[in-house]
């Protein structure tokens, strides 16, 4: 089974390359599909930051690909023969914003599974990382 996990990926942080590891482990294939979002400013066009993130991904991850696009990703998914969105949830403010998006994508074919971020990645977010100009250091260093 293929699963697509969209966003956009600006920048890439720690929670998201744990629910890309997680992901795979769930999935025959996994798309990490580098998405524009209107609502967010990345400063990076999709390319860019497509290769960045295949560029962060270990060469191990063989069923992982990346791809850069700027449609919906329920179309993405329709043209892929792709069933299955992955989200990552950092909190219940995540979950409401997300259960909205997978109760429209589920009406048009594709399904969403939920990976809740571990405890000490759920503070961090892209929009956070882009304001502070850098990644947190991890717990205890």
């Amino acid at each position: 089974m293929r699963a697509v996990y969209p966003g956009s990926f600006a920048p890439l942080t720690p929670g998201h390359l744990d629910v890309v590891d997680r992901a795979r482990a769930l999935f025959d294939d996994l798309v990490v599909l580098v998405a524009v979002n209107s609502g967010k400013h990345p400063g990076t066009d999709p390319e860019r930051r497509a290769a960045a993130v295949r560029a962060s991904l270990p060469i191990e991850w063989t069923s992982v690909t990346v791809a850069a696009w700027s449609g919906l990703t329920s179309t993405y998914c329709r043209r892929h023969e792709i069933a299955v969105l992955v989200r990552g949830l950092r909190n219940t403010t995540d979950l409401r914003a997300e259960y909205q998006l997978a109760a429209m994508n589920q009406s048009l074919g594709v399904a969403t599974v939920f990976l809740p971020a571990r405890p000490d990645l759920a503070a961090v977010s892209s929009t956070a990382v882009r304001a502070l100009g850098t990644l947190p250091s991890p717990p205890g260093s």
